[in-house]
């Protein structure tokens, strides 16, 4: 039974260390969003800027140090300024004009709150 509860906490363990290693670099997304669109990525970040933050519903933007993308989220709200968070969700059609990508945006379906500066 012991063993039992060792090899699943080890399983989870190992598990949890594969997703939170598997994130985008924001820049890869912002400069080539067409092949992101409509899939599902997971980012993470310093909150560098709100927007908007109320009733649940929240635009805030995140920077990786890679670049900043704004997020949408409809049921978590923003996070404070300088939070790091890691946010999953999915890619939405992005405005580019003359070859420059101008917005980028991700819709928030889940969110891993950090530290505050």
């Amino acid at each position: 039974m012991l063993r039992r509860i060792k090899l699943a906490t080890v399983a989870c363990v190992f598990s949890f260390l594969m997703t939170a290693c598997q994130h985008e670099k924001i820049s890869d997304i912002t400069s080539d969003p067409g092949r992101y669109q409509n899939k599902e990525v997971t980012v993470a970040g310093k909150v560098t800027n709100v927007s908007v933050g109320a009733l649940g519903m929240g635009f805030y933007q995140i920077d990786d140090g890679t670049g900043k993308i704004y997020v949408v989220s409809e049921h978590h709200g923003a996070p404070v300024a300088g939070a790091h968070v890691g946010v999953k969700g999915t890619i939405l059609p992005t405005f580019t004009f003359l070859g420059k990508n101008y917005a980028t945006v991700l819709k928030e379906s889940d969110r891993r709150a950090g530290h505050t500066d």
